[in-house]
């Protein structure tokens, strides 16, 4: 049984994704390893297709024309055949003991005739030159060794909101969502990882620093410098997600409030973006954002706007941004993130 199904999306990652591949490969003929090469101009298809025909039985090569990650994630996904979903970036890596340990959990699972949803792990930022690798977990949000729902969660720090790192879907709850991800767009990871939260029934997290999330290319999506260029598209992102569901109707207060909580993540770092660009015009774009909000989900735009991310992003005048941007670098230090 193939417990897991891997897709690792690439695009020109000659140079870094055998560290992927090989980190994976650790879990046997209990995972599959899709390598989705989206239109690659450099040697990926060729490594791939390598690695394939050493491993036949685990790995299998998707190469089609670039559509950019969040179509490579879909072509991953409708090509899966494990019972669970894993989506691992082909300049990250994954921890090989925390795998086994994944592995022994779900075939406990398995045995017990037990499925979940979503599986919950921690993930490590692993950023070139930094003395301390951050990690974050879920120990006080999270029930431990046990299947629960949203209702048993508990509270999340501002760093611990889920991201595509920590989770692992369930591959038939994906397709039956119908998640599709748009193409030629960054920063759809987090729809990735936001769209199914309703869906999502029974939940387990198990403490283990499994994903390293590698920062320190510069010509990473993360690098500031390019999130500021791309602005428009993280704001496209923030207003599909302000878009997806009338939070009102989500009947577990728990996850509502966290989706209201994720979403002032995106409002916040779609206007610190716009903060830092320091341009007219992008000012006026983070207005015109908040205002959009406004218009969709009163409700949402008030708690948001007046919590302390909003608050903070929000402060009138040049003073008020550039204590914004004060704020954001601490928490950049702090965090370790981009």
């Amino acid at each position: 049984m193939k417990y897991i199904s891997f897709a690792i999306p690439c695009y020109n990652s000659q140079d870094y994704m055998g560290r992927a591949i090989e980190s994976i490969l650790t879990g046997g003929e209990e995972i599959e390893i899709i390598i989705v090469n989206d239109g690659s101009t450099d040697r990926t298809s060729e490594i791939a297709h390598e690695y394939r025909k050493q491993y036949p039985d685990i790995i299998r090569v998707i190469d089609k024309e670039n559509g950019g990650h969040g179509d490579a994630v879909n072509a991953g996904l409708d090509s899966a055949r494990g019972k669970y979903f894993k989506v691992v970036d082909s300049d990250d890596w994954v921890d090989e003991e925390s795998l086994q340990k994944i592995l022994e959990l779900l075939r406990n699972l398995e045995e017990e005739d037990n499925q979940i949803d979503m599986l919950v792990s921690n993930y490590v930022y692993e950023k070139v030159g930094a003395n301390h690798k951050k990690c974050i977990h879920y120990r006080n949000a999270l029930p431990q060794d046990e299947v629960f729902r949203w209702d048993d969660m508990g509270h999340f720090h501002l760093d611990q909101y889920i991201l595509m790192h920590s989770v692992i879907y369930r591959t038939n709850m994906l397709k039956l969502s119908q998640l599709k991800l748009p193409k030629h767009t960054f920063y759809v990871d987090n729809i990735y990882v936001y769209y199914p939260l309703p869906h999502v029934r029974k939940i387990y997290y198990l403490d283990v620093d499994f994903y390293r999330y590698f920062i320190g290319r510069d010509d990473q999506s993360v690098n500031e410098r390019n999130m500021i260029a791309r602005v428009d598209q993280q704001i496209f992102v923030t207003k599909e997600m302000i878009d997806m569901y009338d939070l009102r109707k989500i009947t577990s207060k728990k996850l509502r409030q966290y989706m209201v909580n994720h979403l002032a993540i995106m409002m916040t770092v779609s206007s610190i973006l716009l903060i830092r660009s320091k341009t007219r015009e992008n000012l006026e774009k983070k207005r015109e954002l908040w205002t959009y909000l406004k218009k969709r989900d009163f409700k949402t735009f008030f708690k948001i706007r007046y919590g302390i991310l909003g608050q903070t992003m929000n402060i009138p005048g040049r003073s008020g941004r550039k204590i914004s941007s004060l704020a954001y670098s601490v928490a950049r230090r702090i965090v370790g993130f981009n």
